[in-house]
């Protein structure tokens, strides 16, 4: 089971998405089209094969237009479904229901195809100890319910911003004059529940870093040779992150050295959208 967000999180994105859409006037054409006490009913279905995540977000675009309407979800986010799937059927008013349609498919659709594809991601290293990792590379303003669809797809969550943990990039390094200095300088600040990871683009580095107890190291753009290298020199010392260059063709193979956590870009900054439609149901 998915715990889910708090909807106090989740409402803000969706009325701000709401009044993008309404504009200055609202919904002209289903002002202009339908009777204001019509009603609807109507399926939000999948056309496609996924993994769910989201529907608390089309919930919440329906209730703010039509606080009375009804959203029986009849799916789960973290549920894998088929083509055809039904997963909620809504009814209430109508003018409000088509209003609220296209705010409601796109965050259902767009946190699904990032659940789906990290569940791709993690099918593929299953039966190793990796664990697939999302990155920062998050649509601004959607960060929270973005990391939210990868836990749906099964993956883990790396740090949520800049102050939650301290990593070292490769930039910090050269301001600080070498990964050594940096990691103690980063141990010396961070608090007892604070992590400190160090990014090493190489077998050297990482030496370097390990003298200095680092909690995690991220190994940017390593060889699979390297990497094997990498989780024998290291023998338990510190968590080790693969990242760079990591597609599902590599996956496997990368995870196959027996580093504990990889760390994919790709499951939030290119996940393609899960098709999802709202289909009106015959009176």
């Amino acid at each position: 089971m998915i715990e889910p967000l708090p909807d106090l999180l989740i409402e803000p994105v969706v009325r701000g998405a709401l009044a993008e859409d309404l504009g200055r006037a609202g919904d002209v054409t289903a002002m202009a089209c339908l009777d204001p006490q019509a009603r609807l009913a109507a399926t939000f279905g999948a056309r496609k094969a996924g993994v769910v995540s989201g529907l608390a977000c089309a919930r919440l675009a329906v209730a703010a237009l039509d606080p009375s309407a009804r959203f029986n979800t009849l799916a789960a986010d973290g549920q894998a479904v088929a083509p055809g799937a039904v997963l909620a059927r809504i009814e209430g008013n109508a003018r409000a229901l088509l209003s609220a349609e296209r705010t409601a498919l796109n965050l259902l659709g767009r946190l699904s195809g990032v659940a789906t594809l990290t569940r791709a991601y993690v099918d593929a290293v299953a039966g190793t100890k990796a664990r697939i990792a999302d990155t920062r590379k998050t649509t601004p303003g959607l960060r929270h319910l973005e990391k939210y669809a990868v836990r749906c797809g099964g993956g883990v969550n790396h740090r949520f911003g800049l102050d939650d943990a301290i990593l070292i990039k490769d930039n910090h390094v050269a301001a600080c004059g070498g990964v050594g200095e940096a990691v103690r300088r980063a141990k010396a600040f961070a608090g007892h529940l604070m992590k400190v990871e160090v990014e090493v683009d190489g077998l050297d580095q990482l030496e370097e870093a390990l003298r200095h107890d680092p909690d995690v190291v991220m190994l940017d753009n390593f060889s699979i040779e390297d990497l094997k290298r990498a989780v024998a020199l290291a023998s338990g010392r510190a968590v080790l992150e693969a990242s760079g260059g990591v597609d599902l063709s590599t996956v496997r193979a990368i995870a196959e050295t027996g580093v504990e956590v990889i760390s994919v870009g790709a499951l939030t900054h290119s996940a393609p959208v899960l098709d999802i439609g709202l289909d009106a149901l015959g009176t």
